[in-house]
């Protein structure tokens, strides 16, 4: 097992680390004297029926609208009422809401009206990490540049190298499984396969995964970015922790580059091998920034929608039982789970001029915020879009990945991971139960499950 060296002068000067930290003094600093940017608690109320208020009251921002479940009455009228929605009274800022399939497709295809810059979330990063920078929240040609230098990692000759990897390691899980009585599948499954996946992406030590799922957690859980139940605190310890760990791996890396030994197809390997991001450390805060986006891009598709297949597989067992009979569905299944979870409940963009989007003006520099959870249930585009079917035709036509060039790189990477849990489920359990009833996230971008009790029941011809 890779151990880490430790920090010291020899491998060279990592200054990002104190960067974060000098930040965070700062904000303290600031909070105390009462300087820090105001922004409200988050406290949990009962969501209302939707028809009992006001068109322009609605608030898809409320990150309990997706705790309780409650979102998709929301959104259903926002379609078909106002499909392009104002909201001047959020706590994240005024914004518009683009709702309906076709228009969010424009959006996410007219980069040169809606810019991604400078940040994808509905509200700002913690104060201190302004410059914080992703790829993902870049325009060309900066975006093109970052984002070419890693998506060879997922290109399809290594997707066909890792997935005996990722069968190996998705069986072994799977037998450890207990069967008969009930287990919390996020914790026991989700978390762990999807950790061994980033902790490969990364050449990061496998027996220090779980700090992995634990840090983009955390960047999830930002409160003024998400509504999350985190804090500024937690925040800045996660970004110095990631920093340092990966700064020194970078430099490590680095070394072995400079000693003339070959770098590996790893994702900080492929950054030092290209041109345009080999000297990425330089810039603090732009390293952090994408490497954070790698990791939660990494984590959050692939997690939530592990858990969301289990969950409705329990739910239509007359679905369950068609891919049972013909598991040449599984692929197909896969894109439904995906469309169906929405694990980014959106994108968001800045108009960069005045733009007119069905029947509404858009205001330079208006916030916009694309709703993929609401487009993949647009019945204008998509059949039956509130039924779960495992045989739907089209399935791959869903939103989750977006489209244009902020399309997910990573795309076909997390079907082949959800296609073999699948496969591999299939050889060894004959039922699946949910136990009560489903712990879901507070926050309004990460759409995801916090637990789901579960019990399996073993086939009886199941590998021993």
């Amino acid at each position: 097992m890779k151990t880490l060296t430790p920090l010291k002068e020899s491998i060279g000067f990592t200054p990002g680390h104190a960067t974060i930290k000098a930040a965070h003094i700062l904000q303290k600093t600031k909070s105390k004297l009462g300087l820090s940017r105001p922004f409200p608690a988050f406290i949990e109320t009962p969501i209302p029926d939707v028809d009992t208020l006001a068109i322009q009251d609605i608030d898809v921002s409320n990150p309990f609208l997706y705790r309780q479940n409650k979102w998709q009455s929301y959104f259903k009228r926002l379609r078909d009422e106002c499909p392009v929605h104002y909201q001047n009274k959020s706590a994240f800022g005024p914004f518009w809401s683009v709702t309906r399939y076709e228009d969010i497709v424009y959006v996410d295809k007219h980069h040169e009206l809606f810019s991604a810059e400078p940040i994808i979330m509905l509200g700002p990063v913690p104060e201190g990490l302004e410059k914080l920078e992703t790829f993902i929240a870049m325009d060309p040609p900066r975006h093109d540049e970052q984002r070419k230098a890693v998506q060879s990692v997922v290109a399809p000759q290594n997707l066909k190298e890792m997935e005996t990897l990722i069968r190996t390691r998705t069986a072994e899980k799977l037998d450890k499984l207990p069967t008969g009585v009930p287990f919390d599948w996020v914790q026991e499954v989700s978390i762990d396969l999807t950790a061994l996946m980033l902790a490969t992406l990364f050449d990061f030590p496998i027996d220090e995964r779980t700090k992995l799922a634990e840090w983009s957690d955390i960047v999830g859980a930002n409160p003024e970015g998400t509504g999350g139940q985190g804090n500024a605190d937690d925040v800045y310890l996660a970004a110095s922790e990631v920093m340092k760990r990966f700064s020194l791996m970078w430099r490590e890396k680095e070394a072995q580059q400079k000693g003339g030994k070959a770098l590996g197809f790893d994702l900080l390997s492929l950054l030092l091998k290209d041109e345009n991001t080999k000297d990425m450390i330089n810039n603090p805060l732009g390293f952090l920034g994408n490497i954070a986006l790698l990791i939660v891009g990494g984590n959050d598709t692939t997690r939530n929608s592990m858990t969301c297949g289990v969950h409705m597989m329990h739910q239509l067992p007359e679905q369950f039982e068609k891919v049972k009979a013909d598991p040449s569905l599984i692929p197909n299944m896969v894109s439904e789970i995906i469309r169906w979870q929405t694990p980014l409940a959106y994108m968001r963009r800045v108009a960069k001029q005045d733009v007119e989007l069905n029947g509404k003006t858009i205001k330079k520099g208006d916030k916009v915020v694309m709703w993929y959870v609401s487009g993949n249930r647009d019945e204008r585009n998509i059949d039956r879009p509130d039924e779960f079917l495992v045989d739907r035709k089209d399935a791959r036509k869903h939103l989750s990945f977006g489209f244009g060039i902020h399309r997910c790189m990573g795309n076909r990477l997390a079907e082949m991971q959800l296609r073999i849990l699948w496969e591999e489920m299939l050889e060894r359990f004959d039922k699946i139960e949910v136990i009560g009833q489903p712990k879901y996230i507070q926050s309004n971008f990460v759409k995801g499950y916090e637990s789901l009790q579960v019990r399996l029941t073993a086939k009886q011809s199941a590998p021993q």
